[in-house]
């Protein structure tokens, strides 16, 4: 199910190898579509290692939401499962294949957090500054403007 009020978007997975590069395609379509195009990498990048956690981690199942919210000028994005165990950032060897996740998150992201929900799990967070609304282009160039001739316009004289 996705939902997508205004500046808030919700996509209820089961955390799999194969659903994870969908959500990070529908994260970063959802960023286009509200002009955040210079978050995508981090924002993927984040939602890609919080749902692989899930994926690895996760008990008694996979099921998990993943919200993104544009909150005035922070881009929130958030995994809830069902998992009352809280993650930690762990120190992986140099040559460790695992154990980066949260601390790559962290490293991308201008901060993060857990939020236990109980017996309903927890929600792992991170949050990204928002840049301002870039002034949008036109599609075309305009013609007609003062002083300015269509490159195509025949002049007759």
């Amino acid at each position: 199910m996705i939902s997508q009020p205004s500046r808030h978007c919700t996509v209820e997975l089961q955390a799999l190898p194969s659903r994870i590069g969908q959500v990070r395609r529908i994260v970063s379509a959802q960023l286009r579509y509200w002009h955040l195009d210079p978050l995508i990498d981090q924002a993927a990048l984040g939602v890609t290692e919080l749902l692989t956690n899930v994926h690895r981690h996760a008990e008694p199942d996979k099921m998990c939401t993943v919200e993104i919210e544009l909150l005035l000028d922070r881009l929130m994005v958030s995994v809830h499962d069902h998992d009352p165990r809280l993650p930690q950032i762990r120190d992986a060897e140099p040559f460790a294949t695992c154990g980066r996740g949260l601390a790559m998150v962290a490293a991308v992201s201008e901060s993060w957090g857990v939020r236990p929900q109980g017996d309903a799990g927890k929600i792992v967070w991170f949050t990204l500054p928002a840049p301002s609304p870039a002034v949008a282009l036109p599609a075309y160039p305009m013609y007609g403007a003062v002083g300015k001739t269509p490159a195509r316009s025949a002049v007759v004289g």
